[in-house]
C-alpha cells in the first residue's frame, strides 16, 4: 500500500524515476557534478546520516523525499530550513514519508557541508532559487 501511495505521488508529481520502494532506490534521476572541496565533505556527511532516507546523491527512497527536486530549491527552503530540520526534525508537510527526526549527531560543520553538497546537487540539476509565494 505504501509503495503504491509512493508510486502515485511520483507520478503526480513528475518524478523522474520510480523503482520498486522495497529496495530504497531513486525516486529522480541526479546528475553529479564535479563538486567543491566543501562539497566533497558534504557527500561523505550526507552518505553517513542522511542517505539513508534521502538517498544516495539525495534522490530519495521510500522513507523520505528527494532533496533534488525543485521543492527544496532555495526561495522555498533556505538553508536555514535545513538547519532547523536536523536540528529540530520536521512534521510532515509535502511529502507523505512522515515526520523527519531530528538529528543530533550532525555537527554544525558537517551540516554547512551538506548543504553545500544539495545545493551543488540541485543546480547541477537545474534547481535554482525561485521565490516562494504562498497560495
Amino acid at each position: 500500500m505504501i509503495g503504491a501511495v509512493v508510486l502515485l505521488a511520483a507520478v503526480g508529481f513528475g518524478v523522474g524515476r520510480w523503482w520498486d520502494g522495497a529496495s530504497r532506490a531513486a525516486l529522480v534521476d541526479v546528475e553529479v557534478p564535479t563538486l567543491s572541496v566543501l562539497a566533497r565533505k558534504g557527500a561523505k556527511a550526507f552518505d553517513a546520516n542522511c542517505a539513508r532516507c534521502h538517498g544516495q546523491n539525495g534522490a530519495g527512497t521510500d522513507r523520505g523525499p528527494p532533496l533534488v527536486y525543485d521543492t527544496y530549491n532555495p526561495g522555498h527552503h533556505g538553508d536555514g530550513a535545513f538547519v532547523s530540520a536536523a536540528r529540530f526534525g520536521v512534521q510532515q508537510h509535502h511529502w507523505r514519508f512522515g515526520d523527519m527526526p531530528a538529528q543530533p549527531q550532525v555537527t554544525d560543520e558537517e551540516l554547512v557541508a551538506i548543504i553545500r553538497y544539495v545545493r551543488e546537487l540541485q543546480e547541477a540539476n537545474g534547481i535554482f532559487y525561485k521565490p516562494h509565494i504562498m497560495q
